[in-house]
C-alpha cells in the first residue's frame, strides 16, 4: 500500500483554506496551489484514517476530464488550470507532498452554487420523486423508478453550505434570484453540456455517471470558468454499466462501501452517532474503498 497523506504542511506558502479533500494555498494573488490529500469523509464528517492514493487518483481523472472537456478536448468552456508545474511553487523539500495530486490554478471569484446534473435518477432525487414526481422544482414523468434513465438530463443545482453543513438544494428560480438570469443560464447551459459529454465518454469505458456537480468562478473579466475538482468519484455517482439494472441500487464507484460499514460501526458498543468523532477504520475498510476509488481510475483512462 502507498504511502498516505492525510494533511499537507506547506510552509512556503500562506493556507488558505483546508476543505474535506483540499488543502488550499495562496500563491500571489492570482494563483491557488490545490493539493488533494487522501482525506475522506462521509455523512460529513472527516475520517481519521486516510485512503492511500486517494488524493492522487482524483487529481489524475480531474486532468483527465479537463483535458477531454477543456479548451485542448471538446472546448465546452474555459478551466481553471494554469498549465504550470505545481512543484514550481513549492520549496524542494515539499515537493514530495506536492507532486502527482496538485493542480496550480486561477484564483477566481466562486459562484455560490452547486451545479449538479443528474442523468438517473437516485439518491435523494428519487426520494424527492417519490413525494413530489419532481427533482428541484423540475416535473418528471410518472412510472419512473430508482435509478431509472431520465428523458433528458435535469439541472438540480443546489446552495453551497458551510463547512460541514449539507448543501440545500435549491430550484433555478432560486438561482436567477442569487446570481442574475444570465449568468444562471450559462452555468445551467454549461453544465448540462459538460454532463451529456462525459457522460458519452464514460459510457464506452463501461461506466454510467448517473450524476455529478460542478462548480464554477469568474476571473477579473467576468469570465465564467469551470473550477475545482471534475467529474470524480467524490462529486460524481459512477455506476458499472454491466451491474445497472433499473429498479435496484447499482453498485458505486465512490465511498459507498464506506457509508455502508459506518451504518453498522459500533462505538462503544453503540451505533455510530454522526454527530460524533468517526469511529477507527479497519484496514479492510481502507482496502476496499481504495480498490473502487482505482477500478473507476483504470476504467476510464486505462
Amino acid at each position: 500500500m502507498t504511502s498516505a497523506l492525510h494533511t499537507s504542511a506547506l510552509t512556503s506558502l500562506p493556507l488558505l483554506a483546508r476543505g474535506k479533500v483540499r488543502d488550499n494555498y495562496a500563491v500571489g494573488d492570482d494563483r491557488i496551489l490545490m493539493v488533494a490529500s487522501d482525506r475522506i469523509s462521509a455523512f460529513d464528517v472527516i475520517m481519521g484514517e486516510p485512503i492511500p492514493g486517494k488524493g492522487a487518483l482524483l487529481t489524475q481523472l480531474s486532468l483527465f476530464w479537463f483535458d477531454q472537456l477543456g479548451p485542448k478536448g471538446l472546448n465546452i468552456c474555459p478551466i481553471h488550470l494554469t498549465g504550470e508545474a505545481p512543484e514550481s511553487v513549492v520549496s524542494e523539500a515539499e515537493r514530495a507532498q506536492v507532486t502527482g495530486r496538485s493542480m496550480l490554478v486561477q484564483r477566481l471569484k466562486p459562484i455560490p452554487v452547486e451545479a449538479v446534473v443528474r442523468g438517473y435518477l437516485a439518491g435523494s432525487g428519487w426520494k424527492e420523486y417519490l413525494e413530489s414526481r419532481s427533482v428541484c422544482g423540475v416535473p418528471l414523468p410518472e412510472g419512473l423508478m430508482n435509478a431509472s434513465k431520465l428523458p433528458e438530463p435535469i439541472y438540480t443545482p443546489a446552495a453551497k453550505a458551510e463547512m460541514g453543513e449539507h448543501d440545500e438544494n435549491i430550484t433555478f428560480e432560486q438561482t436567477v434570484a442569487m446570481i442574475g438570469p444570465e449568468l444562471a443560464a450559462q452555468i445551467r447551459d454549461i453544465s448540462i453540456a459538460l454532463y451529456k459529454a462525459a457522460a458519452e465518454i464514460a459510457l464506452k469505458k463501461g461506466i454510467i455517471i448517473a450524476d455529478t456537480k460542478f462548480e464554477f468562478g469568474l476571473d477579473k473579466a467576468g469570465t465564467l470558468v469551470l473550477m475545482d475538482e471534475v467529474l470524480t468519484p467524490d462529486s460524481s455517482r459512477y455506476w458499472p454499466l454491466e451491474s445497472y439494472v433499473v429498479g435496484q441500487n447499482p453498485p458505486s464507484y465512490d465511498k459507498q462501501f464506506l457509508r455502508d460499514w459506518l451504518e453498522t460501526a459500533q462505538v462503544s458498543g453503540k451505533a455510530w452517532d454522526k454527530t460524533a468523532p468517526a469511529p477507527r477504520l479497519p484496514k479492510e475498510v481502507i482496502e476496499k474503498t481504495a480498490a473502487k476509488y482505482q477500478e473507476a481510475l483504470t476504467r476510464l483512462m486505462g
